[in-house]
Parts: structure tokens; C-alpha cells; sequence
């Protein structure tokens, strides 16, 4: 007989909440619906079979930000080969019709860039919670932010030409 897994009153919540969420910030990382979507249930397979204590839901949703995160980087570095999302399924993924260009061209951003703009203007976390999700300073994040824009613009202004 197989043990149950304890599944903590806050998981069903938990996934209401932030699914979504973490499901954007999966698929801008791995550019793979499928795999953004395993990556999610890994997550919260994480977070179920953890069943970590936290002191608020901030603090929840930044573990589980950082868990995804991480996830996907495990999933990129074994990673055979890549599909890339069109525009199209991109204006799929819930993003309103200005910002679809926008994340058309942060795809082609390099990874590290791609999430810290992915948290900062598609989520809205201020530099500080980035720096604690994802482990690196207040200073790389504002620097990878920077950069990312600089690819950014730098790739808005080829396509418009």
C-alpha cells in the first residue's frame, strides 16, 4: 500500500491564486506551454509534499515564485531541444493585445533578463523581493533589468524598421 500524501488545507487556495502566475512566469521561462505546465505541478507537488510554513501569504507566493523559477532553470539545463511560442499563443497566455508585442520580442531576451522583467512589470515585484526569489543582490537585479530593456528596445526598434 502506497502512502498518502498529506495535502495541507492552504494547497487548493494556493493554486486558485497563484496558478495562473506561475504559469506565465513558466511559460516566459521555457517558451513551452507543456512544459510550463508540468513545471507548475511540480511546483505545487513541492509545496504539497513540503507543506512549508509561512508567516504570510507574501512569503508564500515568493517561495513558490522561487520554486518555479528554479524548476525551470532544472528543466533548461536538460533540455534536448526548444520550441518557441508565435505572437499568437503568446496573446494566448492571458496578455493584453499592446503588451503581446512586448513579450513576442522578451522571448528572444536571454533567460536570466527574461524573468527579472517577467517579475518586475508582469508581476509587479520591486527589486528587493526579486533579489530574495531568485537569490542574487538588489545590484543584479537592477542591472539585469536594465540590460533586458536595453535588449528589449534594442529589438523594438529592428522590427519597427
Amino acid at each position: 500500500m502506497k502512502d498518502k500524501i498529506k495535502i495541507p488545507p492552504d494547497a487548493r487556495r494556493a493554486v486558485e491564486e497563484y496558478g495562473n502566475s506561475l504559469y506565465s512566469l513558466c511559460t516566459v521561462m521555457l517558451q513551452n506551454r507543456e512544459d510550463a505546465k508540468d513545471a507548475v505541478q511540480e511546483c505545487f507537488l513541492k509545496y504539497i509534499t513540503k507543506a512549508p510554513d509561512f508567516s504570510d501569504y507574501g512569503h508564500e507566493k515568493a517561495w513558490l515564485i522561487r520554486v518555479a523559477a528554479n524548476i525551470c532553470k532544472d528543466m533548461l539545463r536538460w533540455r534536448k531541444h526548444s520550441s518557441f511560442l508565435s505572437i499568437d499563443e503568446i496573446r494566448n497566455i492571458g496578455v493584453s493585445e499592446d503588451n503581446a508585442q512586448i513579450l513576442g520580442l522578451l522571448v528572444s531576451v536571454e533567460e536570466k533578463y527574461r524573468v527579472v522583467i517577467h517579475l518586475h512589470y508582469v508581476e509587479g515585484y520591486k527589486t528587493d523581493e526579486i533579489s530574495a526569489m531568485l537569490g542574487i543582490s538588489p545590484t543584479a537585479v537592477r542591472k539585469r533589468l536594465q540590460r533586458g530593456r536595453d535588449m528589449l528596445r534594442e529589438l523594438y526598434e529592428k522590427e519597427a524598421m
